[in-house]
């Protein structure tokens, strides 16, 4: 027979656990909410639907790319790849072309406009230094403190690596780790030149994996429990329990505050209070023209927001832009957000009108704050037979879908191995 495993949270964590425990092993899921995706699915209904955030993938994503493959979501259908670009409309345009790495990355930056040669040099310099420190760090620091010892302009600081930080981790690079932001940077710029590619999801983010990971787990026997939030997750002589309900294993794939109450683990409940959130603000402007933006993907120097994106370009939403500021250390009220989101948009196409409806999406705790310092737990608890999934769980990456993916493939394994199961 089968061993029993349940996975409580069915977002990009919970799902690539449970994707990776098929065939092996009995699944059951619990998902407090009525449909799978956690932080990175669609909300609402008809044309009341919208992407939760808006999320950029890496070609690095392979954990990503090969469970969307496994599960039969479509990457090249799903996501737009375009080599990598930094287009801010009054600053940084820089486009990477198709050559192998670091000679794509070279020759974006000798042709980038809007940064004189001198900073280009000092950019260049930088990002050469961590390459052949083969993106380690003697010690851990704040990104401002390390763009510090770089020599790093103003400009260079306020129109590359501010939005870059915000993007890649949602925490400020006053506070952000500088071991972390290497990590996401050997991953990318460091490796081959595909694996830098942008890719911007075509579709919304629940058909990207979420959707078609249930219904596939849902095809091989899977028991699925959308609406059924778990309450306790405790370890027993002859097996942990959810709730009720005993299992041969359990992986508990919610994010940090949530594990701190479903698992009695003192140790993990202490070092779990030391996670701090950022929060992210996306906000929808519904036109009746077509935005055409500059491109599908841009973001306006000194604007109000982190980046628009052009959703009719994207996914064919009739007069959609999405707007999105990440980690703002005081929270605009929603009239401000969707002014300062229609402001940048009429930068970037200022035949656009006001905008015929708009919606704001505020997530509080978005992402957890990828400070300095931070510890992270392993996928093994202390109580036997119970695992930890999430992006917080993953080692070096910061709040990403990767980083997700990665920590449930992980947890699934440890599980399997600690079963005596060969995946």
């Amino acid at each position: 027979m089968k061993p029993r495993v349940a996975v409580v949270g069915g977002g990009w964590a919970g799902l690539a656990a449970a994707v990776e425990l098929a065939g092996h092993a009995d699944v059951t899921v619990y998902e407090a909410g009525r449909e799978p995706g956690g932080r990175a699915r669609c909300i609402g209904r008809a044309e009341d639907r919208f992407d939760n955030g808006q999320h950029i993938l890496l070609g690095a994503y392979a954990e990503c790319l090969r469970l969307m493959r496994t599960v039969g979501a479509d990457p090249d259908r799903l996501l737009l790849r375009q080599p990598l670009q930094w287009r801010r409309e009054g600053g940084l345009s820089l486009d990477c072309p198709r050559l192998p790495a670091p000679l794509h990355l070279a020759a974006g930056l000798l042709a980038a406009r809007g940064l004189g040669w001198r900073d280009k040099w000092l950019l260049a310099r930088a990002l050469d230094g961590l390459r052949r420190g083969g993106y380690r760090l003697a010690r851990d620091c704040s990104v401002a403190e390390w763009l510090a010892e770089q020599g790093q302009s103003r400009r260079l600081r306020d129109d590359f690596w501010r939005p870059m930080v915000l993007s890649a981790l949602n925490t400020p690079p006053e506070r952000a780790s500088m071991r972390v932001l290497a990590a996401t940077l050997r991953d990318s710029l460091g490796a081959r030149r595909s694996d830098s590619d942008l890719l911007l999801p075509a579709a919304g983010l629940s058909a990207l994996f979420p959707d078609p990971a249930w219904r596939w787990l849902g095809e091989r026997g899977a028991d699925l429990r959308a609406g059924c939030r778990a309450r306790r997750i405790a370890p027993l002589q002859d097996g942990p329990q959810v709730d009720d309900e005993r299992y041969d294993a359990v992986i508990s794939a919610v994010a940090p505050y949530h594990a701190a109450e479903l698992l009695d683990e003192p140790a993990l409940r202490a070092a779990l209070e030391a996670y701090r959130y950022w929060p992210i603000a996306t906000v929808y402007l519904r036109f009746d023209v077509s935005p055409r933006l500059p491109a599908p993907m841009m973001g306006v120097s000194g604007g109000g927001m982190d980046w628009l994106f052009d959703r009719e370009a994207l996914a064919g939403e009739a007069g959609l832009v999405a707007a999105v500021l990440s980690a703002p250390t005081a929270l605009p009220d929603t009239e401000e957000l969707v002014a300062r989101a229609l402001a940048d948009a009429r930068r970037l196409a200022p035949h656009l009108p006001e905008s015929a409806r708009s919606r704001v999406i505020v997530e509080k705790r978005a992402t957890f704050a990828s400070e300095v310092g931070l510890e992270r737990p392993a996928a093994r608890t202390a109580q036997r037979g119970i695992y930890l999934a999430g992006d917080w769980a993953h080692p070096d990456y910061p709040a990403t879908l990767e980083g997700a993916a990665r920590s449930g493939v992980a947890a699934a394994a440890a599980a399997l191995q600690d079963l005596g199961i060969e995946p």
